[in-house]
């Protein structure tokens, strides 16, 4: 039986949908039901008539990475995990809360991983925990991790959930991680990628001179289930389809939402005013900060990912980033 934590997620739910497809029996961990009701719902769009039926079809478990007596039961029977749970946010004031679910709850998932004998396991980590090559290169699956760059609190705590896999590995444990990059797809626009589809349908006028890599979510969950059905093992990869700048990828959004491209460039004094302005409100009268200092380094970095070992080990061809994004919007249009 396959485990999957973090199942009512971008990639947890889109990959339930991947295994219920293929008749496969499936354990799918959930923390709340309004979680769970969303991720039926995305099933919805892919099967009709069929989506209760299949939906029902998956045990599901109420429970988190952190409950370890109830994650122990979750366990029994399973032979192989995929590890989608985390939290995602850069806000420093989240650190302790990343860190109690990113780094502690992989930690739990990996013990359990060791002590039921599970036959393998993928970890979906980000590219975040990727350094830059000094050499201005593209950066690869050797790129090591630095300390002394100002990362943010989500890179930190998902570089430390990686290295209690590597740990894990050295304890015998078979795995595979995966670091993909900002991911495109339907269903979750409250958060991470989606929400961008969101800012710019309801009108956004700069955008910042960065470049970074995307990738489409079905890319995400085809790689992740060939893996873990191959021999690869004791490996990490690069999920990156197309590295662009952050301009072009708002502007094919806001083509697909049919909407105005944000026209106006950002300056990192002006995101570092609006940092500390955002900063000023949230001390004084708790309004919610959304600008942080990792975001702007980010924001005005220029990165380029190399995804060849994964393309040469499977003969991958990646999905059209445009393409991705045109679904993803007709999807976000239904749904407004």
């Amino acid at each position: 039986m396959i485990l999957v934590t973090g199942a009512t997620g971008l990639v947890g739910t889109h990959l339930l949908v991947k295994l219920v497809q293929e008749k496969k029996q499936v354990r799918a961990l959930y923390r709340t039901e309004t979680k769970k009701e969303h991720a039926k719902k995305v099933f919805s769009s892919y099967f009709a008539k069929e989506a209760q039926h299949l939906f029902d079809t998956i045990q599901w478990v109420h429970t988190n990475i952190n409950d370890v007596p109830s994650l122990t039961e979750a366990f029994e029977g399973i032979t192989h995990v995929y590890h989608c749970a985390a939290v995602i946010s850069f806000n420093p004031s989240d650190y302790k809360k990343l860190r109690k679910v990113n780094i502690e709850g992989t930690a739990n998932v990996v013990n359990l991983c060791l002590s039921n004998n599970v036959e393998k396991l993928c970890y979906v980590s980000s590219i975040a925990t990727l350094g830059d090559n000094l050499t201005n290169t593209a950066i690869n699956e050797k790129s090591e991790w630095n300390p002394e760059v100002s990362n943010s609190v989500y890179a930190i705590t998902k570089y430390g959930a990686e290295m209690e896999v590597w740990r894990g590995v050295q304890e015998g444990l078979n795995a595979v991680i995966v670091n993909p990059g900002i991911i495109i797809g339907p269903g979750f626009f409250e958060g991470g990628s989606g929400y961008l589809f969101k800012r710019i349908y309801n009108g956004m006028n700069y955008y910042t001179t960065g470049t970074t890599g995307y990738i489409a979510i079905q890319d995400v969950i085809d790689i992740m289930h060939r893996l873990m059905q191959g021999s690869q093992t004791h490996q990490r990869y690069i999920l990156v389809g197309e590295n662009l700048s952050y301009k072009s990828a708002f502007t094919m959004i806001a083509k697909a939402l049919n909407k105005p491209a944000p026209k106006k460039k950002a300056s990192p004094l002006l995101m570092k005013i609006a940092y500390y302005l955002q900063r000023i409100g949230h001390l004084l009268f708790r309004t919610n900060q959304s600008i942080f200092k990792s975001s702007i380094r980010s924001a005005f970095s220029t990165k380029h990912y190399n995804s060849d070992k994964i393309t040469k080990e499977l003969s991958y061809n990646f999905t059209s980033i445009e393409k991705s994004i045109n679904e993803t919007a007709s999807y976000f249009l239904k749904e407004n």
